[in-house]
């Protein structure tokens, strides 16, 4: 076991909950790395949630029916595509498509950051809460996403989550609405920090790993054929493997 899985492992943790499936849900990392150090951007949960507050987190939620609907540009890379696909039931290109637009449409309710394209004029939103994009004039980008982590909340938890990340340059934001962020919102505050400022930082502890395992990427070149973590919670224990 790696010493990220033995990080994960002995995170602490209640584990008296009633089993449950978890949900698949995706997460979307924005990274500029114009400067001299890569920077990622993270928001501040709002204090008063009783989930996670006050830590800082990467935009992400659950995969909704309609995300699957959504007009898109593009499609993920064959890379990223392969591995959403590995050790899932029932794996399809619509589940991949649907995951991309989850993690785009989380970065926009939570931040106002749109990631996408405004070259194809307006998509017809299948639901309210893509209608934002439709009125922006602007097509979800699944071009500019790249598949780097997934982790499974473990068993007996009061929530569980099949956790997709992904990754985008700062510079696939293509138009942002204003008020996502403060103090009545998820998210209070939003920050560009370096992989070295974020360990001052309060972060889940999947959280600093999937940090480590991206600025590890970034390190080796951040190529297409490198392989992607997943972590997993067996017989106790997390246990990490490589989607290839």
């Amino acid at each position: 076991m790696t010493d990220f899985a033995t990080r994960l492992t002995a995170a602490e943790r209640n584990q008296n909950s009633p089993n449950v499936r978890p949900k698949d849900a995706a997460t979307l990392i924005l990274v500029d790395r114009a400067g001299k150090a890569p920077r990622v951007l993270m928001g501040r949960r709002n204090p008063s949630l009783k989930f996670m507050p006050n830590m800082f987190v990467f935009p992400g939620g659950r995969l909704e029916k309609f995300d699957k609907a959504m007009p898109v540009y593009g499609i993920v890379d064959p890379d990223s595509e392969r591995r959403l696909m590995q050790s899932v039931q029932r794996p399809t290109l619509g589940r991949v498509r649907g995951l991309a637009a989850a993690a785009i449409r989380e970065m926009y309710e939570e931040t106002g950051l749109m990631v996408g394209t405004k070259d194809l004029g307006a998509p017809e939103a299948p639901c309210d809460d893509w209608r934002a994009f439709e009125s922006h004039e602007v097509f979800p980008n699944l071009e500019a996403l790249t598949f780097v982590a997934r982790a499974i909340t473990p068993p007996r938890r009061p929530r569980r989550f099949d956790t997709r990340f992904f990754v985008a340059d700062a510079g696939a934001v293509c138009d942002e609405e204003p008020g996502k962020v403060g103090e009545n919102s998820e998210l209070v505050d939003l920050k560009w920090l370096t992989f070295d400022e974020t360990k001052a930082e309060d972060l889940p502890t999947v959280t600093r790993v999937v940090l480590e395992e991206l600025a590890a990427r970034i390190e080796a070149g951040f190529h297409h054929r490198l392989p992607v973590p997943s972590y997993a919670m067996r017989h106790g224990q997390f246990v990490r493997t490589l989607l290839d």
